[in-house]
This record gives C-alpha cells, structure tokens and sequence, in this order.
C-alpha cells in the first residue's frame, strides 16, 4: 500500500486531498493545527501538531512517505491577506512551516514532494487591466507580488526548487488560482470570494441590498475544489516539476459573479459597492504550459461549481441563524 501525507489537511483543499487519496486506496496521515471544520477526516491517522515546530516535523514525517503534499499555510481572503495587518504572521509562518517541512522531508529520504503555490506571485505590474491581464509562467520575474502572502510564496518555491538542486528531492509546484467549493471557510474573514458572495446572499432578504469591496469590476477566474485535486495528482505523478498554474481560464468580474449567485439562489438582490480591500484588478489562469505539459484543463464551467457551493452555503447560514434563534429562547 502506497503511503502519502498531507500537511495542511485541516483545511479546505487538504481535507478534501485526504478524501481523493483514500479513494486511491493510499494509507494516508494528515497533519494541521485543527481537524477539518466540517466534517471527519478521511485520514487513517491524523496528527494536530504546530508545523511551525521543527519537532512537528519531525514527528509527522517520521518515515519515507511516498508522496508528500504541503498545502499548509497562513492564509485567507483578501480582508485577511490585503489589509497590511497580518503580514507579519503570514510570511513568519508559513515561511517556518516550509523551512520545516522540506528538511524533515530531505532527512527521510521522501520520494516526493507537491507544494501549492499560489497565483499571488504574479507581478502587480502585469494585473493592473481587469481585462488583460498576464499570469503566464513565464511572467512570474522581475518579481513584484502584491501582497507579503504572495513573496512568501515565491520564497518557497525557490526553496524547493533549491532542495531538488542540491540534494535531489523531488518537488512539484503548482500555482492555486482561487479554489472554491463546500466544506470551505464561509465566514469570520478568512473567507474567499465566492464563499462571502455567497454567504451574503443566503443571508440576504428577497428585494434587499448586499455589499460588495471596491466598484466590482475587478476580475478573477475561479476553481471548482474538486478539479484542483485531479489537476494535482496529475501533476504529482507526472514528471513535470513545475511551477505550473493549476487554475481557470473564465475570467469573470466581481459583480458578474455575484449576479450569477444571486441567479442561483432565485434572488432579486440590489448591489451596493463599498471600500475595501480589493487586490489587483484582473487575475486569471494562463493554462497553456498545464495543458502542453498534462493535457489538462477544466472539465465544467463556474457556474456548474457554483450551484453546490451556494447549495452547502446556504445551509451553514440557516443552521447558524436556527442557533442564534434557540440562544435567543434560552
């Protein structure tokens, strides 16, 4: 039986790792600071450790796993990554966690290592037209990411790539473009895009108004949670190291995005356009090198990822509004 570990497993995309890896008959262990939020891990054995401690580490890769996923990270939306207040913890920890996590992988001989990356390693420069813009591969240098949580990334990536070079440690990178599904954060600021959408539209009354960051036209294209796990299996097996974009290429703006959730739900919903924390005005994948090198691309459209989405939203919003009703009886 083959053996895979999957740090980060606590969380949206590792949970949902775990579940595909035990599909393949894998006997796998997840490691996080929490088990999953929402629902029971698939894993055969779970560790809550801090990877930020080298002696977690240690202890999580205590043998030659052969394969290794790192999904573990500081993280979240744009009103956690994009204020400016967190950048200190963002880059201290995850950087710790990718420091740890591939030397203990080099001193146990694994046979190999996926890391995510993310899209936030592009350069500023090249997503200032919300119509055109560039995330080629290939256009990841002259750096200038945007956000602290984007160098960060960048960082790890060459630090990988360094550990292949000097020590023979098998890496592959790809590059997450906003993944999005059920059984993600929803609320409390660490949520995404389509989940706050969402959320403010399963709360919102028939005929009422939500609240959208910035004037909406800034764009991004967006994942289905469960072609973001076939896309990095495939490219863990194959023997192509990456860095790759592992996203898609329908580029739709913020409003766009909202009118078709709000479609979904059957609303007639007004939208207001608040300040805030946007980040750069246009984001979408560059699938050409993913396609050249895997033959992979997206199997469905958003919209298709979206409908099941909405649908686990919603009832997260109804089972919180009938807890905060029993409260208020109590």
């Amino acid at each position: 039986m083959k053996t895979a570990l999957v740090c980060g497993a606590g969380g949206f995309i590792g949970s949902h790792l775990v579940t595909a890896l035990k599909r393949e008959r894998f006997w796998v262990r997840g490691v996080d600071l929490k088990y999953p939020e929402f629902g029971q891990t698939a894993a055969d054995d779970f560790i809550v450790a801090d990877l930020r401690n080298p002696s977690s580490c240690t202890a999580a890769v205590d043998r030659r796993f052969d394969e290794v996923y790192q999904l573990a990270a500081d993280m979240g939306g744009a009103g956690y990554v994009f204020t400016g207040d967190n950048d200190a913890d963002i880059m201290h920890n995850s950087a710790s966690i990718n420091l740890n996590v591939v030397d203990a992988c080099y001193k146990r001989n694994v046979g190999r290592v996926f890391y995510s990356s993310s899209a936030c390693i592009y350069p500023a420069r090249n997503q200032r037209d919300p119509d055109n813009p560039n995330c080629k591969e290939s256009s990841a240098y002259p750096a200038a990411p945007d956000s602290e949580y984007g160098w960060e990334k960048l960082f790890s990536e060459r630090l990988y790539l360094a550990f292949k070079r000097n020590h023979g440690i098998e890496c592959r990178i790809g590059r997450y473009h906003n993944v999005f599904g059920p059984e993600g954060t929803w609320t409390g600021g660490k949520e995404k895009a389509p989940a706050a959408l969402c959320r403010k539209v399963a709360e919102a009354r028939n005929g009422s108004t939500i609240e959208l960051w910035g004037d909406g036209s800034q764009t991004r294209s967006f994942l289905y949670v469960d072609e973001c796990i076939k896309a990095t299996l495939l490219l863990m097996r194959s023997d192509f190291e990456g860095p790759v974009n592992i996203g898609s290429e329908e580029m739709v703006s913020i409003n766009a995005l909202a009118r078709t959730i709000t479609r979904i739900a059957g609303k007639s919903l007004d939208i207001r356009h608040i300040p805030g924390p946007v980040g750069v005005r246009g984001r979408t994948s560059h699938n050409g090198l993913i396609r050249e090198k895997l033959g992979w691309a997206p199997s469905a459209p958003l919209q298709a990822g979206l409908r099941p989405t909405y649908a686990w939203i919603a009832q997260q919003v109804e089972r919180a509004r009938g807890c905060n009703v029993r409260r208020a009886a109590e």
